[in-house]
């Protein structure tokens, strides 16, 4: 049988693979998964990919299912026990932002209709689709992401800096970056 080519970057583990073949660049319109990869994006900042996809089970366990209107309602003392729960990265200024941004999250739903209808204004409701031949020239930044990020911060979210975002553009399938030569560059491009 032969073995399927694959983005190089998810080839460390099992749960990377899986997340490869089935999520990663896959056109997102749901604002459960947005404010998901939100919080998980966020909570990447300085950190592995892997890492966090290792601790996805207790991030949402924690953050309520990533229901933001459920964590926009988070209190001090539920912070605090987070904040020892192993099973997520235990930083306080993270923990906090994603308290803060499920809030503005609930703020650009309500402005917008949606999470989804604003973020994929930022592409004009289209993905970006590249044609990257290795990972080298795959930018940590661009025009779009900048703008996404700027926009976010100017309504009071955190962690949303343009390589997080960037890193949600990509996740969400807002662009696809699968490489040319990867199965699910073609597959990706089919689901739009």
């Amino acid at each position: 049988m032969e073995e399927k080519v694959r983005c190089p970057w998810c080839l460390r583990f099992e749960q990377y693979i899986r997340y490869h073949d089935e999520e990663w660049g896959v056109p997102v319109h749901d604002d459960h998964k947005h404010f998901e990869f939100l919080i998980l994006e966020g909570a990447q900042a300085g950190l592995s990919w892997s890492t966090i996809l290792k601790k996805r089970a207790g991030y949402r366990k924690n953050f309520a299912g990533f229901d933001p209107a459920k964590v926009a309602r988070f209190t001090q003392k539920k912070i605090e026990k987070i904040l020892i729960d192993p099973g997520i990265i235990r930083n306080k200024l993270k923990v906090h932002a994603a308290v803060n941004n499920a809030k503005r999250f609930l703020e650009v739903q309500k402005e917008f209709g949606s999470f989804d209808q604003y973020i994929w204004g930022f592409v004009k409701g289209k993905p970006i689709v590249n044609k990257w031949k290795s990972t080298h020239p795959v930018p940590a930044t661009t025009r779009e992401s900048d703008a996404l990020s700027k926009d976010l911060r100017k309504r009071g979210f955190k962690f949303v800096g343009s390589t997080v975002m960037y890193a949600h553009m990509q996740a969400c399938g807002l662009v696809n970056d699968h490489l040319i030569e990867c199965f699910r560059y073609r597959e990706v491009q089919e689901i739009n």
